[in-house]
């Protein structure tokens, strides 16, 4: 595994002030089969669910399993064609412009700062980062209005407080806001009783949950989502054949959703398409990949060896991880969530 040497303070700053680096159509996708790996992002610590190391030295997590897929739908296999760089927060966008990093995959938010003052491009958001309320289980309430007249604790000076009071005043219910001066002061006051409620990104709730009590039962998280924020890929503006890969590959991950075509069954759905869009997705009938400058088989390998959007989604942050989220806001439109794939002809 290769770590990347920490910037100095002025190196960052003056990375950050100096006009940013653009990228030349299908310059990046050419650097990265030419270098024959692809450098994406990690964490510098561990930020469970997205990205963190295992008690064997592994990352996982769901953004390391998208820095995989993409790397095999460039390569055919993610395996001796990945470097994992371990990324702090303000590293981020210096390295991406320095070239050090190809992406940023990284529970990264679109906003019109970074998307302009930085010139960077943001693929189409994999994920909406749900801002929610968790709650102790015994007070037995089952969506956010039901906490009425209750207190909530939150650290002072976020953005949780405005979400609060947004959210309080367009359902016609009260809460009194406690802040504190910390996050892990007002996750402890809570935990220890002193609030009806607690606010935060539902993966974080998840992970509470799981780590900070014996009975994660105990704990619940409300369905009501009073915010959210859209994470997508990060990429160096200019290089719009790059950001096709990446649409493309999110695309694919959510259209194997719909179709029910997983890691399992993949060989036998090529085998037999039962749709036409499924024949193109996994090259049966050829084009998914020679548009994008890559091969016909690049969507099958993904979803052969990642599976499809579900399947990583139950590995990282579901049933089959230790944070039992549901997927929430983050659920096909069938199901009442947002995401969807783009049109497959």
């Amino acid at each position: 595994m290769k770590f990347m040497k920490p910037l100095a303070i002025g190196a960052t700053a003056a990375l950050m002030l100096a006009p940013a680096a653009h990228a030349e159509f299908g310059a990046t996708l050419k650097t990265i089969q030419d270098r024959g790996s692809l450098s994406c992002t990690g964490h510098n610590g561990s930020f469970p669910g997205m990205a963190e190391v295992d008690d064997k030295g592994s990352w996982i997590g769901f953004d390391i399993d998208l820095c995989r897929a993409l790397a095999t739908a460039i390569f055919g296999a993610f395996e001796g064609h990945l470097t994992i760089q371990p990324t702090s927060w303000a590293q981020r966008w210096p390295s991406l412009q320095s070239g050090e990093l190809d992406i940023v995959i990284k529970s990264s938010g679109w906003t019109m700062s970074r998307d302009t003052d930085t010139s960077l491009q943001f693929s189409r958001p994999y994920m909406m980062a749900g801002i929610n309320y968790a709650t102790h289980a015994d007070n037995g309430s089952v969506k956010v209005a039901d906490l009425d007249g209750g207190t909530m604790c939150v650290q002072a000076g976020t953005t949780y407080e405005r979400y609060a009071v947004e959210h309080a005043q367009a359902n016609d219910y009260t809460m009194e806001v406690v802040p504190f001066e910390t996050t892990e002061a007002s996750k402890a006051a809570f935990l220890s009783g002193r609030c009806d409620a607690y606010m935060d990104w539902d993966l974080q709730l998840a992970v509470m949950r799981a780590t900070a009590v014996d009975d994660p039962e105990s704990i619940k998280i409300l369905p009501d989502v009073l915010s959210a924020e859209p994470l997508g890929f990060v990429m160096r503006q200019g290089d719009d054949q790059w950001v096709d890969v990446s649409n493309w590959l999110m695309s694919i991950l959510l259209l194997a959703d719909e179709a029910g075509v997983t890691s399992e069954n993949v060989d036998e759905m090529k085998a037999n398409p039962p749709t036409p869009a499924v024949g193109t997705m996994l090259g049966v009938t050829p084009g998914v990949g020679t548009r994008i400058g890559l091969s016909d088989d690049w969507a099958y390998n993904v979803i052969k060896q990642l599976g499809n959007y579900n399947e990583i989604w139950e590995r990282n942050m579901g049933q089959g991880s230790a944070y039992k989220l549901e997927r929430g806001v983050n659920g096909l439109i069938r199901d009442g969530g947002i995401l969807h794939s783009l049109v497959l002809d």
